[in-house]
């Protein structure tokens, strides 16, 4: 468990060990341990740079371990707060990415092209694919059609084929959709990595990281997409992809619980959309789940805060630091 803070094996055997027999020194946790005293040192080298042991005052030259009360839930802390700075850091991109993109997309230029319709986009795509070199990124929010999936797999299975390296982001609600998991399942079993996250980018598709396609009205793909090679651009788009790429979960995998708060990933995106003013409706496209989903989630999380009232929630919720 302790593995998943950052805590190696050997590192949390010492220290579960000095929490049992705190009067042991370096021999005998070794002993206990089963490693050897340059090994133990090591341990408490690492302990000490996570701040779980200090000085014993009892035992001089000896450390002592910090109750896990207080050192875990320290290191929890300082780990939820580099997720909230890159969260923040993922919500202003996404914002700088969405201006530059309308901007780029009022007029033509000499470094991007207007792509109206399904059919040029499939067009495009088709050249992007037979051009790719090296690599794919793919934001895809929302639900996934299974004809568009149906009409993706051939050239799909042909970039991959040529030993071209894909990544995939899509929303946690598609997990709950059978044809997107048997295609992204599909995807893994040649050679892909494909990851969830409650909230993803704009729906993008970035080839060799030298150009990429972005719809023109992100509320409706359909219509048509912005094919763009500018390098200021492709720069944005990257960082932005990078860094929800980061804060994903890979598929297969699960995405636990905040053991502070008891929020999953997903009732802590929908609090704070809620909070930006958000209706149940925008929330729920954002996620990708239903209003009627967004209100058992609200109703599960006021239940837990014992709020008779979306507004007492919000309190609470700021109170206790869950916003």
């Amino acid at each position: 468990m302790l593995e998943a803070l950052g805590l190696s094996a050997a590192a949390t055997a010492v220290y579960r060990a000095m929490l049992d027999h705190p009067a042991d020194g370096v021999d005998e946790l070794a002993a206990r341990c089963t490693l050897t005293a340059v090994q133990v040192h090591g341990c408490l080298d690492e302990l000490g740079e996570l701040m779980l042991v200090r000085a014993s005052a009892d035992h001089p030259g000896q450390m002592r371990a910090i109750d896990p009360a207080i050192g875990l839930a320290d290191m929890v802390a300082r780990q939820e707060a580099d997720l909230a700075a890159r969260q923040a850091a993922l919500a202003a991109s996404r914002a700088a990415v969405t201006r530059m993109v309308a901007e780029r997309a009022e007029h033509r230029a000499s470094h991007g092209e207007r792509l109206l319709g399904m059919d040029a986009i499939h067009a495009r795509l088709e050249q992007m694919g037979r051009s790719t070199t090296t690599e794919v990124l793919s934001s895809q929010p929302g639900n996934q059609r299974p004809e568009d999936l149906d009409a993706s797999r051939p050239s799909d299975n042909e970039v991959l084929a040529r030993g071209v390296t894909m990544r995939t982001l899509y929303q946690d609600a598609t997990r709950h959709q059978p044809h997107v998991t048997a295609y992204a399942h599909w995807l893994l079993g040649r050679g892909s990595e494909v990851r969830t996250a409650p909230a993803v980018p704009q729906r993008l598709i970035i080839t060799d990281r030298s150009q990429a396609l972005v719809p023109i009205d992100p509320a409706d793909n359909r219509k048509g997409a912005l094919h763009i090679t500018e390098p200021g651009i492709l720069h944005a788009l990257l960082d932005l992809f990078e860094q929800a790429w980061n804060t994903a979960v890979p598929l297969g995998a699960t995405s636990p619980a905040d053991p502070a708060t008891g929020l999953t990933p997903n009732e802590r995106e929908l609090l704070r959309l809620l909070g930006t003013g958000a209706t149940d409706d925008t929330a729920g496209q954002r996620l990708g789940i239903s209003s009627r989903t967004v209100g058992r989630h609200m109703a599960s999380i006021m239940e837990r805060l014992n709020a008779t009232s979306r507004f007492e929630a919000g309190i609470k919720a700021a109170q206790r630091g869950w916003l």
